[in-house]
């Protein structure tokens, strides 16, 4: 199969490269490199990256959200400068979107900034965090509340990896291709959760690197969220409570999926017929991915996270909604519709019925 080549644009711009076989094919002009990576991953990638690079150091990370602490942050820092890591070295990022995050920010912030790469190898690494600079890591107080625009040089998304992760969580990173659709581009919808969207299937490479061009096109026009790439957060500020009030319990891309039936929601309640639809699409999306059930949620502890989302500004929390597909808009939402809207979303996931079509039908 080809290699599809999205371009990102930006100061200094970037390739990110999706097909197999790439985790052979990487190059950095750096001659010493820090590689970080999760300590579940298998060990075949790692020692394929490591014959590509050589690396001068190598650190192994806690897996999923446990790397993105203050705590862990400190240590592989330390390495690195333990390691003589020089300014004109490079951090390489392996894994998933969590420790791509952790190994931007240690590139963004080791001797004030050295050349950052990554390499996600899961589907919600490639879609969302392997593109656009967002680097950072959690507090107890929320989600990604600290961190950096820290843009890599070069990103490859080796499909074949995409074999090993477990269904579910592969089900898991399609949320983020499926926002994609509901923002920008409606063909991504019924494609995502096509029976042909799978690692081994025909539709793969292609619906990936559209989704990814999705997020190349906002960030390459807004980087640093000065106002359109605000619309990728679609879906994100429940989503965050969520993990957040569960300790990240709930993998993000499943409290996206929920985050998006709830936007969908308040999209329908503020703007009315134009996003009438969008909440049987997101509730279809819902069926497909088969979350685990929710713990039981309160609306009080969620909506104290809510109030801390960076989308949040010195007149209370933001909201990006849906006017219609692919019209998103950042709003305020009344507190009133918030909760009303709330019980409408728990009683949602929480029913057994089936939609029929991702695809949102016009009124």
């Amino acid at each position: 199969m080809t290699v599809r080549q999205i371009e990102v644009a930006g100061s200094p711009p970037y390739t990110v490269q999706v097909g197999p076989g790439l985790l052979d094919q990487v190059a950095v002009s750096q001659r010493q490199i820090a590689l970080i990576y999760p300590e579940d991953l298998p060990a075949e990638f790692v020692e394929r990256v490591q014959r590509r690079l050589s690396p001068t150091v190598t650190v192994a990370v806690p897996a999923r959200d446990d790397c993105k602490t203050l705590e862990v942050m400190a240590r592989v820092l330390s390495r690195l400068a333990q390691a003589n890591l020089p300014r004109d070295g490079a951090v390489v990022g392996l894994g998933g979107g969590a420790a791509t995050d952790l190994a931007g920010f240690v590139a963004a912030s080791y001797l004030r900034g050295v050349a950052f790469y990554t390499m996600p190898t899961t589907l919600l690494g490639m879609v969302d965090a392997a593109v656009g600079g967002k680097t950072g890591v959690n507090l107890p107080e929320g989600k990604n509340l600290v961190g950096a625009f820290w843009p890599p040089a070069a990103v490859w998304c080796d499909t074949d990896t995409l074999a090993t992760l477990p269904p579910a969580v592969f089900r898991e990173g399609a949320a983020e291709a499926f926002k994609h659709g509901l923002i920008s581009d409606p063909s991504l919808l019924d494609r995502v959760v096509h029976p042909d969207f799978r690692p081994d299937g025909p539709l793969l490479e292609d619906t990936l690197a559209d989704a990814i061009a999705v997020k190349a096109g906002v960030v390459s026009r807004d980087l640093t969220e000065q106002g359109e790439r605000a619309f990728l957060n679609f879906g994100h500020t429940l989503a965050h409570a969520l993990e957040a009030v569960t300790q990240h319990g709930i993998p993000h891309g499943e409290a996206v999926a929920y985050g998006m039936h709830y936007a969908a929601r308040l999209s329908r309640a503020v703007y009315g017929s134009g996003a009438e639809h969008l909440p049987a699409s997101t509730l279809n999306f819902l069926r497909w991915q088969q979350p685990p059930p929710l713990p039981e949620l309160h609306f009080d502890d969620l909506n104290a996270f809510m109030a801390r989302d960076k989308k949040a500004d010195s007149e209370g929390v933001r909201f990006v909604l849906l006017r219609a597909l692919a019209q998103p808009e950042l709003t305020r939402v009344p507190e009133a519709v918030l909760r009303a809207e709330f019980g409408g979303w728990l009683a949602d996931i929480r029913s057994p019925v089936k939609v029929a079509s991702a695809t949102v039908q016009p009124s």
